[in-house]
């Protein structure tokens, strides 16, 4: 591939929900700019860039994949991201390093709940924003319906900057409102002007002096001009327009058909010409390594290198791929850089880019570009790579918290060590799910984004690292507290023939404040017991607090005062104290009228309006607190505070009482005391566990 340079690159990630064809348009953009001599399908296996074996079987995006298109004298990297919830972090780290996000509408839906998770998940990122209608040949398809409903959602700043030529099975072209031009396509998909249908002239001129206006908006001077003249020249009107693109004042609309090949031509012109270059968005404001300390870093391609790793891909025949993006200078083959989270040196050896599937050689990259480094030593996603010079690193990508947990255990003894090492390896191209081994609880619980996330890396598991596993409800990690006041005096006295053991203590135990944690406090006074032995007393009550006497959970937010107690000048002993101390929380504890907690969790619901009252209704009945209610366009987003014990599988029945439109969020909150009747049953079962082990 040609070498670029960086004002004639464009970054697009492509986004949008599940089956609104966004794939299906990358490989249309694929084949119109000669990269593939047909247009590849992803329902018969045959997309360039769905073409994993799991995408496949799934019939969906499992990863983002990159497109790197030339296209007249602009190159175009295409991150064509999934619309699957479950793998909403590709979104994520694909938007980290992109410059413009194109959202991929259905044109038979309208906006949906997913597409605006994920423009919720760009937040305040300064990237243009363009949408693109697609499917608008489908049945029943109304362009009116679709401008409404993007306005709805999204403003007035969403403006059509195309006007569809037919509807439905009519469709056959747009008019362009920026060159004020109508075209229809061929069967191969190249663009025939032809006039205006008279039909739609006055919907196009009124389309086009929306625009003009809102291209005056993104500049002082020109809204001045357009205030005296009333109109732009066609100059000002695309630096005008230009500006408010990158500004976020105004979202172009665009439509087509990516299946029939209708106006994809058209959009990759509009990127290559509207669509803000790397230079052309604000600088990174870097942080010097080892401070909080910013540094703004011009995109200069002469400037000292700097690159952030967005993105990991293991193959077996190339080993790792260092996805990533070139903020400032020039990477060639034969540099020696930085990573500037383990100071190690990696050696720029091969320096690829890639088309769908196809890997293409790079001699460099210019800053601005996105390309992909192979046989780095220690380099994973998140890192940032620079010269010895330079101290600099990339803010990392935050990504969405896990909404789902499952316990994972090897279903043949001897690989519980694969499933972590394992784990582990597949973090590095993931970071999106967690793996926590609990002691106390004897699990090891992968925390992921969803059902689908999770069948994903126990396939990977199987596949890559010969580990098969089973999934098993996790087991809640429940504490226990007091809710009362006791005093508990223990004497651990034992004559055995030789040297005794004796402990004598007096403890005083009472609620802390809940998040507080333990408190001891040491009122021995006169030297009752000897200051040597009361360490040995506290950690005697830190011991017994692992496991309390309601189910065996851990006991938390407790304050305990050791106030009186007697030794022995011969007999006593460090292990004699810690036995009396633990010996005497025990028996305290269960007086002091314990209560069993739980872990109780934030939940955001986002779904359609038909859907709240059954949402609420279920989350009700999961024992959960509704906190509120808010409109969200066409949707209501539904806040509540539910038990983690009442939420295992809830991505599941959420999609299954939505019909697959509901999505949600989780955060750890508190923990609250477990209703007498629930608690009884969990004691019960605990109990009856200790039973079975023993």
């Amino acid at each position: 591939m040609k070498e670029f340079t960086t004002d004639k690159i464009r970054n697009i990630c492509v986004a949008g929900q599940r089956g609104c064809g966004k794939t299906s348009l990358a490989d249309a953009v694929a084949f119109n700019a000669g990269i593939n001599n047909r247009i590849g399908r992803v329902d018969d296996g045959s997309s360039l860039l769905d073409h994993t074996e799991t995408e496949i079987s799934k019939n969906t995006t499992i990863a983002a994949k990159l497109l790197a298109t030339p296209w007249n004298d602009t190159k175009i990297n295409w991150l064509d991201c999934p619309g699957h919830p479950d793998f909403m972090g590709e979104l994520h780290s694909s938007a980290a390093v992109a410059d413009t996000a194109v959202f991929v509408i259905n044109a038979t839906s309208g906006v949906e709940v997913g597409t605006q998770m994920q423009w919720r998940a760009l937040g305040e990122k300064p990237i243009a924003r363009i949408f693109f209608v697609n499917k608008m040949e489908q049945e029943n398809v109304r362009w009116q319906a679709n401008l409404d409903s993007l306005n709805e959602v999204f403003g007035v700043a969403a403006a059509a900057v195309q006007i569809p030529i037919g509807e439905a099975g009519s469709f056959k072209g747009v008019v362009d409102l920026l060159t004020n031009k109508a075209y229809t396509f061929d069967d191969k998909g190249k663009a025939v002007e032809t006039e205006i249908p008279a039909d739609l002239k006055d919907a196009a001129q009124t389309g086009r002096e929306k625009l003009i206006e809102s291209a005056a908006e993104g500049d002082d001077a020109l809204l001045e001009k357009f205030f005296e003249e009333g109109t732009l020249s066609d100059e000002d009107f695309a630096a005008g327009f230009a500006k408010s693109l990158r500004s976020g004042k105004v979202y172009p609309i665009l439509c087509g058909s990516a299946s029939l090949n209708i106006g994809v031509s058209l959009l990759l012109d509009f990127i290559a010409g509207h669509a803000p270059a790397p230079n052309d968005i604000p600088p990174l404001q870097a942080i010097k390594t080892g401070t909080e300390d910013s540094v703004e870093v011009p995109c200069d391609p002469a400037g000292q290198p700097l690159t952030y790793v967005f993105k990991t891909v293991s193959e077996s025949h190339l080993g790792d791929m260092s996805y990533m993006k070139v903020y400032s200078g020039t990477l060639k083959n034969g540099m020696d850089l930085k990573n500037q989270q383990t100071s190690n040196s990696e050696r720029v050896s091969q320096i690829y880019t890639f088309q769908g599937k196809n890997r293409v050689d790079m001699q460099s990259i210019v800053a601005g570009d996105i390309g992909v480094l192979v046989k780095l030593k220690n380099t994973h996603t998140g890192n940032s790579l620079s010269s010895s010079a330079l101290s600099l690193l990339v803010p990392p990508v935050e990504y969405p918290n896990p909404v789902m947990d499952v316990a994972i255990k090897a279903k043949s003894k001897g690989d519980e060590e694969k499933i972590s090492s394992g784990l582990t390896k597949l973090h590095e191209e993931d970071p999106t799910f967690r793996l926590v081994s609990d002691a106390a609880l004897a699990q090891q619980v992968l925390y992921g984004q969803g059902p689908t996330h999770i069948e994903v890396l126990t396939e990977k598991l199987k596949n890559r690292f010969g580990v098969e596993v089973e999934l098993v409800r996790p087991k809640i990690p429940y504490r226990e507290t007091i809710k009362g006041k006791a005093e508990k005096q223990y004497r651990h006295k034992k004559q055995s023939g030789g040297r005794g053991q004796f402990g004598d203590v007096h403890i005083r135990i009472e609620p802390n404040a809940r998040g507080a944690g333990f408190e001891f406090i040491d009122e021995i006074k006169g030297g009752v017991i000897p200051a040597k032995f009361i360490p040995a007393v506290e950690k005697g009550i830190v011991e017994s607090m692992q496991k309390g006497g309601l189910a065996g959970a851990q006991v938390v937010d407790v304050k305990v005062t050791l106030f009186f107690g007697s030794y022995h000048d011969v007999d006593s002993s460090d292990m004699a104290f810690k036995i009396a101390g633990s010996m005497a929380f025990r028996e305290a504890f269960m007086e002091a009228k314990p209560v069993l907690l739980e872990p109780i969790y934030n939940i955001e619901v986002v779904v359609p309006d038909e859907y709240t009252g059954d949402v609420m209704g279920d989350l009700s009945a999961r024992r959960g607190k509704i906190a509120g209610m808010d409109p969200d366009g066409r949707n209501q987003i539904v806040r509540a505070a539910v038990p983690q014990a009442e939420l295992y599988q809830y991505a599941v029945d959420l999609r299954s009482m939505t019909q697959g439109q509901g999505v949600y969020s989780l955060e750890f909150a508190r923990y609250e005391e477990v209703p007498h009747d629930t608690a009884q049953k969990v004691i019960e079962a605990a109990k009856r566990e200790a039973e079975e082990e023993s």
